[in-house]
């Protein structure tokens, strides 16, 4: 499968290659947005090639680099290996017009992004609050009591932030943004989780997002612009499901 591009990609060049597991959007989709976004011509490694995953595998055991990852997802541009969904699109940012040129700009780009991946790491473990390895079934008793704390004081407490960041930042609802007057990559990782969060939990983010205006517009948004519209409705765009890190068990949604 080639590479895609579109007219936003501002001149030719070599694809981003993006190494990520198939069969779940993960978090892979964060980079994958960004990238759809800017119209940047990429290649979804393991989905695209019939070598892809040996070829992530060989990278992840170091014997394609000597600064391998500890998991993917992670970004290959040229001789440059980036893993880590944070440190990808802080490298990405300016790359595709997704940060801001400051570097204080930049950098509370990045801190907000990385205040978003605690946020997915507190959902992802509200089905695995025991451990990883063990299957949901295999510590459901655990995930009832995790799920309740999250539900009632953390998703409101991470909700209640982005929207005052919004607020500070003078976003309304027909500009909502995270930071300065335009979309960067943070807008689009928070509309991610939150649309994450509403396939795993839809009572609870239909109550919440009631009262975080700010937050439900920007979701809004980012979901109606061209690029984005197209990718949602491409096989590009793999749906959540039960094996990812926003998972809908419907006993822990009230």
């Amino acid at each position: 499968m080639p590479a895609r591009t579109s007219a936003k990609a501002s001149r030719p060049r070599k694809p981003y290659e993006l190494f990520y597991w198939p069969g779940i959007p993960g978090r892979g989709e964060y980079v994958r947005l960004a990238l759809e976004e800017a119209g940047a011509p990429y290649i979804d490694v393991a989905r695209e090639r019939d070598t892809g995953m040996e070829e992530m595998t060989a990278l992840l055991e170091a014997e394609g680099t000597k600064r391998p990852s500890f998991a993917p997802p992670f970004l290959r541009d040229g001789r440059v290996i980036v893993g880590q969904v944070a440190a990808i699109l802080f490298y990405l940012g300016p790359r595709l017009r997704l940060a801001p040129k400051s570097e204080a700009g930049a950098l509370w780009t990045h801190q907000i992004e990385l205040t978003i991946t605690d946020f997915v790491a507190e959902a992802h473990d509200v089905h695995h609050p025991v451990g990883v390895g063990l299957y949901y079934e295999d510590q459901k008793k655990e995930a009832l009591r995790r799920a309740e704390e999250f539900r009632g004081a953390r998703i409101p407490k991470f909700l209640d932030w982005f929207e005052a960041v919004m607020d500070m930042n003078g976003a309304t609802k027909r500009a909502p943004h995270l930071v300065g007057k335009s979309l960067t990559y943070a807008d689009l990782s928070l509309f991610h989780t939150v649309d994450g969060l509403a396939y795993a939990f839809p009572k609870t983010m239909g109550r919440l997002l009631r009262s975080r205006p700010l937050v439900s517009s920007l979701h809004a948004a980012v979901k109606k612009r061209p690029s984005i519209k197209a990718y949602l409705k491409s096989d590009r765009r793999q749906p959540f499901n039960e094996n990812g890190l926003f998972r809908h068990y419907p006993e822990l949604d009230k």
